[in-house]
């Protein structure tokens, strides 16, 4: 599902694409690009084939209503505020609560969706920042150059015990654990949302993309990818890769290229 198209609009050109990989019959993933409000999300359904098609669908409709109504109200002027006291900062974070609750509250009151939940990584642009807000395991990646940076932290349970020294990343890669989530939106009524405020350049490239296409393709590939060849093709092609190596869950990735000022 998605809102939005692919365009050049105030400096950011932009290219989605979802794919329901080799393995699955249900496409769970849900993204969103717009370009006319700067936001763009991706999010991966948990809860089975009803629950996570209808909460990922959810928040990005959440999220794209909430920052539709609420970025006009936004003072762009404000150009001397510090970054992380920006009202942008709490644009996306609060959407994301806002989805959290309302993914939750279904959820109780229709069986078939209990315990339904979704990953949340999003990026709005605002005053030439990025105001990345994230939950889950789904990522957000900066490439600037040659060099790429994992802007989100992974919320899993394997990356808890990696970060508190109790497993390597090379045992993390081979734990049975390593799929199980320590932090979505919508299982529970309130969730807690990183976020994180990015000084963009010209010619930065963003990669937002589910598990699907990160655990089969690596930082260096992606930079490869989205470096070797016309950029709107990128997308296409990551997702085609991770077919090629199996395609064992849903694809999805939006790449984000800064033409200018945001």
């Amino acid at each position: 599902m998605s809102y939005g198209a692919e365009d050049l609009a105030k400096g950011i050109l932009s290219y989605g694409l979802t794919d329901v990989g080799k393995k699955r019959s249900h496409n769970e993933d849900a993204y969103l690009v717009d370009d006319e409000y700067r936001v763009y999300v991706v999010a991966d359904g948990m809860g089975g084939h009803a629950g996570g098609e209808v909460a990922s669908s959810l928040a990005v409709k959440t999220i794209f209503e909430d920052v539709k109504r609420r970025r006009a109200a936004l003072v762009e002027e404000e150009r001397q505020t510090p970054p992380n006291e920006h009202p942008a900062m709490r644009l996306l974070q609060e959407a994301v609560k806002h989805a959290c609750s309302t993914i939750y509250h279904i959820g109780q009151h229709e069986p078939e969706l209990h315990g339904m939940g979704t990953t949340v990584t999003g990026i709005t642009f605002v005053d030439d920042y990025a105001f990345l807000a994230h939950v889950g395991d789904s990522r957000a990646y900066l490439i600037r150059g040659d060099k790429i940076e994992q802007l989100s932290v992974d919320h899993t349970w394997v990356h808890e015990q990696v970060r508190a020294g109790l497993i390597d990343e090379a045992q993390a890669k081979k734990s049975p654990l390593r799929h199980y989530i320590a932090r979505s939106v919508g299982f529970e009524a309130d969730v807690d949302v990183d976020a994180r405020v990015i000084e963009v350049r010209e010619g930065d490239i963003y990669v937002l993309a589910s598990d699907g296409l990160t655990n089969l393709i690596s930082q260096e590939e992606i930079v490869k990818v989205v470096h070797d060849g016309f950029l709107r093709e990128a997308s296409r092609r990551l997702v085609q890769l991770a077919n090629q190596r199996g395609g064992d869950d849903n694809i999805t990735v939006i790449v984000l290229y800064v033409n200018g000022h945001a």
